[in-house]
């Protein structure tokens, strides 16, 4: 089995797997600081469903990444369309691209969403003397999967119809980014 894999992927999941760990237990901090501070529910459930939304948009990127068709990109690069060379690169990295918005980022988010929910649940076990916490903890935990899972359904369904559009858009976004910081997400792979 691992016959298959060359070296190069090893390292790469290697480095991917190192940075999800930071960029994760910085975010993981960061919304627990935030959940201490923040003592209105709403505002939590607020901060859960933008987490949750997220996770949802980049699932979208991600599998437009692996939908989208590289011919009309390359066509409208060779026209010098704005954007044209970022959705050929998002396009000829679509398994990269794909691994980060779905895997790295979508686990996060997922993390992050659980983290959320705990600290809700916690509240609402304090504030409104909630005797049941197992119960309070079960449906929380259903809500935030039938929200992510159900999201992520409709999301992907969106995603395949309408794949080359999301990623034109998505590098129209990384194009004006560039421009601005002279930053490049990412180099041509091939």
């Amino acid at each position: 089995m691992f016959g298959y894999f060359k070296k190069s992927n090893i390292v790469s999941g290697l480095i991917v797997a190192f940075f999800t760990f930071f960029i994760a237990l910085l975010v993981s901090v960061g919304s627990e600081v935030l959940m201490k501070t923040v003592k209105d529910l709403w505002v939590a459930v607020l901060l859960l469903l933008i987490i949750i939304a997220l996770g949802i948009f980049f699932d979208i990127i991600g599998t437009a990444a692996a939908a989208a068709d590289l011919p009309p990109f390359n066509a409208k690069a060779a026209k010098k369309v704005f954007g044209a060379y970022q959705a050929v690169k998002i396009t000829k990295n679509a398994s990269a691209v794909a691994n980060y918005c779905n895997d790295v980022i979508g686990d996060i988010a997922g993390t992050l969403s659980g983290a959320v929910g705990a600290g809700i649940v916690f509240n609402l076990v304090h504030s409104f003397s909630f005797s049941d916490t197992i119960l309070t903890g079960a449906v929380m935990t259903s809500f935030i999967a039938a929200i992510t899972v159900g999201g992520k359904s409709l999301g992907k369904d969106v995603a395949i119809a309408r794949a080359n559009s999301i990623i034109f858009q998505v590098a129209m976004a990384l194009g004006w980014w560039e421009n601005l910081t002279g930053l490049e997400f990412f180099k041509d792979r091939r």
